[in-house]
């Protein structure tokens, strides 16, 4: 390409070509100007064609968007969609000056072309290689005699204004302010959509000081103050004006200030509350003017109506997402303690205005008339709905207001209640819609008012009203109606009087097996679903024949989110069924199976189908034909695992796993005869995580329901043990991926507890392969269940722990010398990530074990200790990286007292002994808050503390240990046979320490010097004892 001027001549006739109605001519001007995309000057020429305004304006547009594109390709080589060549240099120094000098174009298009290519560029060159463009986008903004250079600017800085980092909005923000405000104050210089285009930037500002007020908290408070005087007399001006209309570009002003408003409560709450507060009555006009509008425009919408707009840059907005800033905008302000006082006085006028916001729209009704998976999908999911955000407001509501708030809703519902009344007197045909939203404000709060009527709140009578008052109406007029009441009756089961739960649960088994609207049999399956497991038994039993079979019925015409909900019912039909569940089972169980079958590749679904074959097998009379059903087709699908479809294996190893849980020995030995070789065989051979997770629940199953007979049901002798061996070896492989062998302690401490003999010559081999499987291992959790197996070996060693010991220690292990190096440094770190009462029971007592030996080998081993701060300030993770952690090295003895007076705290903690523990959690308390900031309870205060804070599954699980009632997981469901349950761990403790400073007191002194006050505490009230 020559010239300049010729450049831009030939390029006008290549464009002009790309228009011509030939289509040979419209095609070679195509590919030449891709040729041309490659030379050297294209991106130049685009960009002098684009803003030299003798040039028609079509082609000038036409050039705009290849620019565009050509910036996208080939300016920066590391963006995900470049393209060779990249940009020169000199190029880029010639395209940047020539689109700056053009951002003030007459022609609005046009400067928004300019704009975005300014801000695309932008994006990758400044600060660096761009530094005078923000000072040259705040001149122009700041020069009011050019009017479209101040819109040109300030499109291109609010594109640009999500990338304003630290380091340049301090010093911006001064400067640019003060233009931005003559712009928002300016209405009669300035359109609505470039002042609220103004106010976006003033938002991004806002958001960017927020997340730099944790470091710099006192200049950007500073900055925030100096202007929120100015600020809050705009936003109050523009809130003033009442929401009119549905246009988009009629509330875009107000849209932006709520942003802002959100974004300075949110991250400056302690501004002074009389400025926020001159805010309120405003912010209460636009709440109020927005409700009408969208009362009229999508809650009571005609058919024709499109309730979704776009403001000037084309960008969808809905007066529905200016409703959901607003709850957004309100639940912050209820959450903020200073301004909720400010409020108080008019929260039941908020709760009232919310429940009429939660109206259903016109939109949702025929769409979900239309589609009843998305009544389900919507119903389950939190989408992003004023119905949804208004619940978010009234929870935030109970939760700043206590018993005020539960009065003021329930004052609210009744006064929308009574409006539906009167409505529907008045023959309004949307009476309906004000009654629902009522109840799915009320149903949204159901365990807060559950508590409250404990506590004197009379919301019985106001439901029972409610519920009562929707059986006189028509269900195929009001089908959305009754599908709340069902729910509602649901959600408030253990409140409302039983004889209109009965009532709503034949209602709900006749609108099962009746001619109604979707939304009406959604309702009547989740009323099953609660209604039928709290019943009266014997009045369920009389109808349950005719709920089961309208199940199967719906089953076969459901799918997809409508699918888990009729699943989900059916189980607690089966539950509640009895005897009578035996009757329908040769229906039930086929139908079943083929929805577990045909969504094999679903989670959901095929987990809930199993969920109802599990419920099929525990009903009595069922098990037996069950397994019969399930054998032959289950046998015959791993006996060919390898050309099965995918997940069909990894499936069918679940229901088995499901079918052998808590099983009798003869469905134990069935399942065992037909599919045992062949699990095994997966187990030494498949890959997969599915099929060999599985697969390993399955061969625990077995074991614990099988145990010594066990072995003798494989034919020859011994070949049952070494199919078992030979599949923990497997699992043990440290070539595998971690998550393949997740399961694998659970199998083996089935082998420890029902094969210990069997077990006990290949224990050497056992460990070598644990220590080479955890040190190739990536996930904690897997290395935490393998700590449970050493642990529950060296209760099988008592009482010659220390012989044990000595093996570990004859046993190598890669880059630690011997075994007992190796687990003890592991083990001592993950204690506090241990999960399960019977996981924490078997490795604390262990410990105790270890270290009541006194082995001399246990004080040469040095484990870590506490985390070394190496740098003040957060860190970041590139700091993480430069920076590794550092810990402490200490005895194992110290660590293993440390952790043994850690579990022991946690214990007196959940026990609570006397009033004393109150005091010295006090007393610890002042002495933090008076020292270095750490809370007492933190387990590792300490100079000895252990490895990191526990998790909260690990918190959950030691208060399982104090309760004997909780349900434990199937992991401790196969561990149940195992005498270490009934150890009472604070006993334990207590013996031990007790034991430790009766024999060897020297050494219980040195051991008591390294605990955190809290530990001794803990220690020496037990000694007291």
């Amino acid at each position: 390409m020559a010239a300049a001027d010729g450049d831009q001549r030939w390029l006008v006739e290549c464009l002009t070509a790309t228009l011509d109605t030939a289509r040979d001519v419209r095609a070679f001007a195509e590919e030449s100007l891709r040729q041309a995309s490659l030379q050297p000057g294209y991106g130049a020429a685009l960009t002098k064609v684009t803003i030299n305004k003798e040039i028609p304006f079509g082609l000038r547009q036409l050039a705009a968007v290849l620019l565009k594109q050509f910036i996208k390709h080939h300016w920066e080589e590391q963006e995900e969609n470049f393209v060779p060549p990249v940009v020169s240099a000199s190029e880029k120094v010639v395209i940047r000056q020539l689109l700056l000098t053009s951002l003030d174009d007459s022609n609005g298009k046009i400067r928004t072309a300019i704009g975005m290519a300014v801000a695309a560029i932008g994006q990758n060159d400044w600060p660096e290689d761009w530094p005078e463009l923000l000072s040259f986008l705040l001149k122009l903004i700041g020069d009011q005699s050019n009017g479209n250079g101040v819109r040109g600017a300030l499109r291109c800085l609010a594109l640009l204004s999500d990338d304003l980092d630290d380091e340049c909005i301090p010093k911006l923000v001064p400067e640019l302010f003060p233009s931005l405000y003559i712009i928002i104050s300016s209405p009669h210089l300035y359109e609505n959509p470039l002042r609220a285009k103004a106010v976006g930037i003033v938002h991004s500002c806002i958001s960017m000081l927020g997340s730099m007020s944790g470091v710099y908290k006192r200049e950007t408070l500073s900055l925030m103050t100096s202007m929120l005087d100015p600020l809050m007399e705009q936003f109050s001006i523009i809130l003033n004006s009442p929401v009119l209309s549905q246009n988009p570009d009629d509330w875009s002003m107000q849209f932006e200030v709520l942003k802002c408003l959100l974004q300075l409560i949110q991250n400056f709450p302690r501004l002074p509350e009389a400025k926020i507060s001159a805010i309120l009555a405003p912010l209460w006009q636009t709440f109020v003017s927005s409700f009408k509008v969208y009362h009229l425009s999508t809650i009571q919408a005609s058919e024709d109506v499109d309730s979704v707009g776009y403001d000037s840059d084309g960008s969808e907005r809905s007066i529905e997402s200016f409703g959901i800033q607003l709850f957004e905008l309100w639940t912050t302000i209820v959450g903020n303690s200073l301004l909720a006082k400010v409020i108080a006085g008019n929260i039941k006028e908020l709760a009232y205005y919310t429940i009429s916001f939660q109206q259903i729209t016109e939109a949702q009704v025929q769409n979900w008339s239309r589609d009843a998976n998305q009544y389900v999908a919507d119903e389950d999911d939190v989408t992003y709905s004023c119905r949804v955000s208004g619940s978010l407001l009234l929870e935030e509501i109970v939760t700043a207001y206590e018993d005020y708030g539960i009065d003021s809703i329930l004052e609210a519902s009744q006064i929308c209640f009574r409006e539906s009344c009167e409505l529907k007197q008045a023959g309004s045909a949307d009476w309906w819609r004000l009654h629902e939203a009522s109840l799915f404000a009320l149903g949204s709060l159901s365990e807060h008012l559950c508590e409250a009527q404990d506590c004197g709140y009379n919301v019985r009578d106001l439901l029972e009203k409610m519920v009562i008052d929707i059986m006189g109406t028509g269900v195929q007029q009001y089908p959305f109606l009754h599908a709340r009441a069902f729910s509602v009756v649901a959600k408030f089961s253990s409140l409302i009087s039983k004889g209109i739960c009965e009532q709503y649960l034949c209602n709900a088994a006749q609108a099962i097996a009746s001619d109604v609207p979707p939304p009406v049999k959604v309702g009547a399956c989740r009323a099953l679903a609660q209604l039928l497991l709290e019943s009266n038994q014997s009045s369920v039993q009389q109808n349950i024949m005719g709920i089961l079979s309208s199940l199967v019925d719906l089953l076969r015409q459901a799918s997809e989110e409508t699918l888990h909900l009729v699943l989900e019912t059916l189980q607690s039909a089966i539950k509640s069924g009895g005897e009578q569940s035996a009757t329908i089972e040769p229906v039930i169980s086929p139908i079943i199976l083929d929805v577990w079958a045909q969504n094999i590749a679903d989670p959901f679904i095929s987990i809930d189908a199993v969920e109802v074959l599990e419920a099929i097998k525990n009903a009595p009379g069922c098990l037996q034909p069950l397994v019969s059903r399930i054998l032959p087709t289950i046998g015959s699908i791993l006996s060919k695992s390898k050309i099965q479809p995918d997940g069909l294996v990894a499936g069918s190893l679940d229901l088995l796993a499901m079918i052998l849980k808590n099983a009798p020995a003869t469905v134990v030995k069935a399942v065992f005869d037909t599919c045992f070789t062949f699990i095994i065989q997966i187990t030494l051979e498949s890959d997969d995580h599915g099929e060999m997770q599985n697969a390993t629940e399955c061969l625990a199953a077995f074991i614990s329901g099988g145990r010594q007979e066990l072995l003798a049901w494989g034919g020859e002798p011994g070949s049952t043990l070494k199919m078992l061996l030979s599949a923990a070896s497997r699992l043990l492989d440290p070539e595998l991926e971690s998550s393949v062998s997740l399961f694998v302690g659970s199998y083996i401490l089935q082998l420890i507890l029902h094969l210990p003999s069997h077990l006990s010559p290949h224990i050497p081999e056992l460990i070598a392969a644990i220590v080479r499987r955890m040190q190739s291992s990536d996930i904690a959790g897997l290395k935490s269940s393998l700590v449970v197996i050493i642990a529950r070996l060296v209760h099988l060693s008592a009482p010659n722990v220390d012989q044990f010991v000595n093996l570990l220690l004859a046993i190598p292990a890669k880059g630690c010398g011997n075994s007992l190096a190796y687990i003890m440094s592991e083990w001592s770190q993950l204690q506090g990530e241990i999960q399960g009462a019977y996981q924490i029971k078997v490795t604390t007592t262990a410990l105790a074990f270890l270290i009541c030996t006194r082995h001399p080998e246990l004080s040469r081993i040095e484990v870590n200790g506490h985390l070394v701060k190496t740098s003040a300030g957060i860190t970041t993770r590139s700091k993480a990286r430069v920076t590794p952690d550092h810990w402490t090295k200490i005895p194992l003895p110290s660590k293993i007292f440390s952790l043994l007076a850690d579990t022991l705290t946690e214990i007196q903690e959940q026990v609570g002994d006397d009033a004393d523990n109150v005091c010295e959690e006090d007393s610890d308390w002042e002495e933090v808050q008076n020292g270095d900031g750490i809370p007492h309870d933190m387990i590792h205060a300490a100079s000895v503390p252990s490895n990191a804070n526990p998790s909260v599954e690990h918190l959950n699980a030691m208060a399982k240990v104090f309760d004997e009632d909780e349900d434990d997981s199937y992991d401790d469901d196969l561990a149940k046979t195992d005498s270490l349950n009934e150890v009472k761990l604070l006993d334990f403790l207590t013996n031990t320490f007790v034991n430790l400073w009766e024999s060897d007191r020297p050494l219980f002194e040195y051991l008591l010097q390294g605990l955190s006050n809290p530990q001794k505490v803990a220690v020496e009230k037990v000694l007291r004892k």
